[in-house]
């Protein structure tokens, strides 16, 4: 595994990441991903201390096994490892995390020996009386020592043959500094002497107190023996137990890592799919620094790039390889979440020069033994930095051809770059090969780093070799040897490109107008739908206004009685009859019964249609019969509210702030939960709320950092303190 990450640069990264485990071990994560990526996910809620560094423990458990007596540092290392999950056992957990950790049962002996050990991995006292008897002598003897020495350098005697009033520490031991003759005043022995002659001494007094503390010791360490084979016995009989705790906690550590690796740099886990869908979505290779984001579509069963001389086709093949290998085990990288690969059962690159002396094999040899390999694959992915090396490149473009085209029958997917144009125009014409070109700025005359797919890109060859140094006439006399059939070809192939950019540029701003169109075009519904309405209502008060005066009109009729009076009123009537105002409004559509209709305000469904008139149903249950003439058909169906599956909380804390944790909810559900708690965050006054999204696939994050961004209200926002959630909690300022 670790030759893999070397080939495709990735073994800087995760020594990163393998230093965020708790023991070295593997970074292989084996077992169901999907339900890895679950207890993730869950874990993510909660902030829980990262668990303790611990020693390999498979040697101590085979010496458990053979009957052995561990030592006690060994015995600490299985303590530290019980002592972390009975803290976990103190959160709350929910869902598969608590179904895991509930199946974690510790024997009660075992957790016993756990209140052994101090923090120091020292033996607590009342543990074992005679330990704390030989303990406290050794402390006494101890003090003793530290006691007498002081006394023999304050004495008036000795003090003359004191270098300094020091005590120092020769070999280990305690002794003072004295000059010659200090024979005359002190017992003592040599130890050493200093570089100016002096002598380092052990008085007889003190060598006596330390036999005494080295018996002492000795006494101890039989007591520590005596309870290092008790709990070893005991470990003995809990074997099966501890083999089964110390396999959970390395996934537990595998857990944790992960968790804490994605929260730095803000990366992202991107599982691998069954979908026949294979895309980058700004990608960046984590050994390059500033990397240009790379969005590729490797849907087809072969890729094939080309193109300019160091222009990033190779690490646009490694990018791809990583991307798949880190998704495979479960290692979060940089890319966005719209990201998907495939899953596949083995990732092999062929990046190297194969050539060993001491094999005895050539280059093309040892392509083609790698080739070999891949006929007894299946459901792989293998990546192949210049395909042709090592032989003639019209011979080898006709053996991959042939040889490719049998790899994809085996459900093999192929990478490739190459510089010959041959094998790509042979190719082409395959509907499973996908044609990359790594682009040149001409004007520049440097790579860009980028990529256009559907075509074949000239390799740029004479200009690369000229920007590296090579003399301008070498250059020149190059290309008239290279011919002007072949330059008419790249021609050609620039040419190519050139147009393929500008089709595609011309069909980005022809979908921006398109886009722009349908814009205005809703505009100008709206504009006429209000110019109805008003039209509507300005109809409604003139005929208001007339039946007013008509019925004055009457009372004055009927006041005076004149024939000549009904007259008028007659003609009037009429009149009134002969203004008719009409709705501006467009040539109706055939409309059915089950139709959306819009009538006025008001949307609903068409439910039956009786000559001129209709019969509809508006979103509220209620009936409505209208004139059909007025009905608008209408494309959006009413929004069904659903039971969400996670609570929102909302609460004001004594901070003067409110939070929402929005663990669980689906991206649209939860931005409708985040705009109203917006809303009621600012009718209530505050001016900062905290919400939690989570990290997971990161498709929640964005969601929220997209609404954020276009809401009026929002001042700004930023990731939360770690513990308040991290890169998993944004403050909004409001």
């Amino acid at each position: 595994m670790q030759e893999i990450f070397k080939k495709l640069d990735l073994q800087d990264y995760i020594d990163s990441f393998s230093k965020l485990l708790a023991r070295e071990k593997s970074v292989i994560l084996e077992g169901d991903i999907n339900l890895h990526f679950r207890l993730i996910n869950e874990l993510e809620k909660f902030n829980i201390k990262q668990p303790p560094n611990l020693e390999d423990l498979d040697t101590a458990l085979l010496h458990i096994q053979k009957q052995g007596v561990l030592r006690v540092y060994e015995i600490y290392e299985f303590v530290k490892i019980i002592n972390y999950f009975l803290y976990l056992k103190k959160f709350n957990f929910e869902g598969k995390l608590q179904e895991w950790i509930d199946k974690i049962i510790i024997p009660s002996d075992i957790v016993k020996i756990c209140d052994y050990f101090d923090d120091k991995a020292n033996i607590k006292f009342g543990v074992n009386e005679d330990f704390d008897r030989i303990k406290e002598a050794i402390d006494s003897n101890k003090q003793e020592i530290k006691q007498n020495l002081y006394k023999i350098i304050n004495s008036q005697k000795v003090r003359v043959y004191l270098v300094d009033s020091q005590v120092h520490y020769i070999n280990q031991e305690e002794c003072i500094l004295v000059r010659g003759g200090f024979n005359h005043v002190l017992k003592a022995s040599v130890i050493d002497r200093s570089n100016a002659g002096f002598f380092y001494v052990i008085p007889h007094s003190v060598s006596q107190l330390k036999q005494k503390l080295s018996d002492l010791q000795n006494k101890q360490e039989e007591i520590l023996l005596k309870i290092c084979k008790e709990i070893s016995s005991l470990f003995e009989k809990n074997l099966m137990f501890l083999r089964f705790i110390n396999k959970e906690f390395d996934r537990f550590d595998h857990y944790q890592a992960r968790l804490f690796f994605a929260k730095m740099g803000d990366k992202n886990f991107i599982l691998p799919s069954k979908k026949k869908e294979n895309k980058l979505v700004n990608f960046r290779h984590p050994a390059l620094h500033d990397a240009k984001p790379v969005t590729i579509d490797f849907s087809k069963s072969v890729v094939m790039i080309t193109g300019v001389n160091a222009g990033g086709k190779t690490m646009m093949l490694k990018s791809i390889l990583s991307a798949v290998l880190m998704s495979k085990y479960l290692i979060p990288y940089f890319a966005h979440q719209d990201t998907c690969v495939g899953s596949f059962k083995e990732i092999n690159a062929v990046l190297d020069d194969p050539q060993s002396v001491k094999n005895d094999i050539s280059t093309f040899a040892g392509r083609m033994v790698e080739f070999s390999k891949l006929f007894s694959s299946k459901n792989a992915i293998v990546g192949v930095d210049e395909i042709e090396l090592g032989t003639d490149s019209d011979e080898a473009a006709s053996l991959f051809k042939v040889i490719i085209e049998e790899l994809i029958q085996k459900d093999i997917k192929i990478i490739i770059t190459t510089h010959h144009k041959r094998l790509a125009a042979l190719m082409a014409a395959n509907e499973e090969v996908e044609l990359i070109a790594a682009l040149y700025d001409e004007e520049n005359r440097k790579p860009t780093y980028e990529f256009l797919q559907g075509t074949i890109g000239k390799s740029y060859a004479f200009e690369t070799a000229y920007r590296y140094g090579i003399p301008h006439n070498v250059v020149k006399k190059a290309k008239e040897v290279y011919g002007e059939d072949k330059d008419r070809l790249n021609e050609l192939i620039e040419r190519s490109s050139a147009l393929e950019i500008e089709y595609k540029t011309k069909i980005a701003k022809l979908q921006e107008e398109i886009s722009e169109y349908e814009r205005l075009n809703r505009n100008l519904k709206e504009t006429k739908e209000s110019l109805d309405n008003h039209i509507y209502s300005e109809k409604s008060k003139l005929h208001k206004e007339y039946k007013d005066a008509r019925d004055e009109a009457k009372k004055a009729i009927k006041a005076k009685i004149s024939k000549e009076g009904h007259q008028h009123l007659n003609v009037a009537h009429e009149k009134v009859k002969s203004i008719k105002t009409e709705k501006v409004q467009d040539v109706v559509e055939d409309l059915k019964v089950g139709d959306r209709v819009k009538y006025r305000n008001t949307k609903g469904t068409l439910i039956s249609i009786k000559g001129k008139k209709a019969f509809i149903e508006n979103d509220m249950g209620m009936k409505v019969q209208v004139l059909l003439a007025d009905l608008q058909r209408s494309g959006n169906p009413p929004k069904i509210k659903t039971q969400p599956k996670a609570t929102v909380n909302v609460q004001k804390p004594d901070s003067g702030h409110v939070s929402l944790d929005l663990h669980g909810q689906r991206a649209d559900e939860a931005i409708e939960n985040l705009d109203k708690f917006l809303s009621d965050a600012l009718v209530a006054g505050f001016d900062e709320v905290l919400v939690y999204h989570g990290i997971g696939t990161g498709k929640l994050s964005y969601a929220v950092k997209k609404f954020l961004d276009s809401h009026p209200k929002v001042k700004g926002y930023s990731d939360a303190h770690p513990s308040q959630g991290g890169f998993g909690a944004k403050i909004i300022k409001l």
